[in-house]
């Protein structure tokens, strides 16, 4: 196994536990191999580069995400979530979406805004007792 699998894998049950099996559930039998590639590449040698904190790694990925359009919603949903864990305010995290009006347009940034909403309801059920 190599380093950046296990560094990979030790970041994603940090922050998203259970994202490797899910991939492999979903996607295994069509891709073999794709869930082990996404969390080797994605986390274990890009978000875990030095260079640039975590968190702002996630606000670039908000940012991208929000900018690429409502196609990237689930995607996005996830990175908003994963980013608040890292340590992302709902304002960061709003006003990075926001940022995107003037390069994605004003439909891919409301559509973002639209889904971190959704995000933070969930946080909220979530902590409610």
């Amino acid at each position: 196994m190599s380093d950046t699998l296990e560094t990979g894998r030790q970041l994603v049950e940090a922050l998203n536990p259970g994202m490797e099996a899910a991939l492999e559930r979903r996607y295994g039998h069509l891709v073999p191999g794709m869930a082990q590639s996404v969390v080797d590449y994605a986390y274990g040698q890009q978000y875990a580069r030095p260079g640039l904190p975590l968190r702002d790694r996630y606000l670039a990925t908000i940012a991208a995400l929000t900018a690429l359009g409502g196609q990237t919603a689930p995607q996005l949903a996830v990175n908003i979530a994963v980013g608040r864990k890292a340590g992302l305010s709902r304002e960061e995290i709003a006003e990075a979406i926001w940022q995107m009006s003037l390069y994605g347009g004003f439909p891919a940034a409301i559509n973002a805004l639209n889904t971190a909403l959704t995000v933070f309801e969930q946080e909220e059920a979530a902590d409610a007792p």
